[in-house]
C-alpha cells in the first residue's frame, strides 16, 4: 500500500466513513460494464477495479494505483480525464451522468455515462474523488424492445440529418414523453435527449474513421446546426477535435 492510498484511507476513516475501499473494489470487480475508481486529492488512483485495468490495457491494479489518468492513457484520453478530476477537487462539485465516446484496449471504442463525486472530510475538506464510469447499450443490443419504441429508433437512426426531438420520438412511439423516457432510461440508462446525442455523435464518429467526407458534410449529415456546434459536442463526449480523431484513427 503506497503513501497516498494510506493516506486516504487515513482521511476516510476520519470522515467517519463505513465502507472498506477494498470491499468496493470486491464489489465492482462483479461489474463488468462499470469501470470504478476512487483518488486522492492529487488525481492520482487509489483503488481501481479489474474492469478499468482491462480498459487500460495494463496487466494489474497495481500498474495503475499511483498513477493519474494522463499518466496512463494516451493524448487527450488521459488529459480530458484528468482535466475533470481537477475540477472536481478544485470546485467540490460534482459530476453526473457524463456522456463519453471511451477507448478500450484493442482500439475498440464504447460510450460510456461517467460520474465522478467529491470525497470530504469531516471537516469539509476535499480528500479525493470517487467515481464509475458505465458502459452504454446500444439500440442493437435491445432485441426485447417494444415495436413501437423500434420504429422510433430506426426513424432516429435513418433520419440524423432531419430536427429531432424526443417529444417527436415519443409520438413516433405513441407514447407520452414521460412514459416513453422511463423506456429509455430502463432500457439504455439515457435519458432521450443523451441518445439523440449519443446516435449522432456515434454515426459521425463512424464516418469519421471509415469515410474521407469533409468535417462540414458530416456535421451536417449527423443533424448538427453547423460545423462549429458539431466540434462543441464532439469534443465534449470524445476529448478531441473531430479533425483530431480522424487523424488518431
Amino acid at each position: 500500500m503506497n503513501f497516498s492510498t494510506k493516506k486516504i484511507e487515513s482521511e476516510l476513516n476520519d470522515a467517519d466513513w463505513q465502507v472498506n475501499g477494498e470491499l468496493l473494489v470486491q464489489l465492482f470487480d462483479h461489474a463488468p460494464d462499470v469501470a470504478f475508481f476512487v483518488k486522492d486529492r492529487e488525481g492520482r488512483y487509489v483503488f481501481v477495479n479489474e474492469s478499468l485495468v482491462e480498459r487500460s490495457g495494463l496487466r494489474s491494479k497495481s500498474d495503475l494505483i499511483g498513477k493519474r489518468s494522463q499518466d496512463v492513457f494516451p493524448g487527450d484520453l488521459g488529459r480530458v480525464p484528468t482535466s475533470q478530476d481537477q475540477s472536481v477537487l478544485r470546485s467540490g462539485r460534482p459530476i453526473y451522468d457524463r456522456l463519453e465516446l471511451h477507448w478500450y484496449s484493442l482500439g475498440k471504442s464504447g460510450w460510456c455515462l461517467t460520474t465522478k463525486l467529491p470525497l470530504k472530510n469531516a471537516r469539509g475538506e476535499l480528500i479525493g474523488l470517487i467515481g464509475i464510469s458505465r458502459d452504454v447499450r446500444s439500440p442493437n443490443d435491445s432485441p426485447d424492445l417494444p415495436n413501437e419504441l423500434t420504429l422510433a429508433l430506426e426513424h432516429l437512426e435513418k433520419n440524423l440529418s432531419e430536427p429531432i426531438t424526443a417529444s417527436g420520438l415519443a409520438a413516433l412511439a405513441r407514447l407520452s414523453l414521460p412514459r416513453f423516457t422511463r423506456h429509455i432510461k430502463r432500457i439504455y440508462r439515457l435519458t432521450p435527449g443523451q441518445l439523440i446525442t449519443k446516435t449522432r455523435l456515434a454515426a459521425a464518429s463512424e464516418l469519421l474513421r471509415e469515410t474521407k467526407r469533409s468535417v462540414a458534410d458530416i456535421a451536417t449529415a449527423c443533424g448538427f446546426c453547423d460545423h462549429s456546434a458539431f466540434t462543441r459536442a464532439f469534443r465534449t463526449a470524445t476529448g478531441q477535435t473531430p479533425s483530431r480523431f480522424r487523424e488518431h484513427r
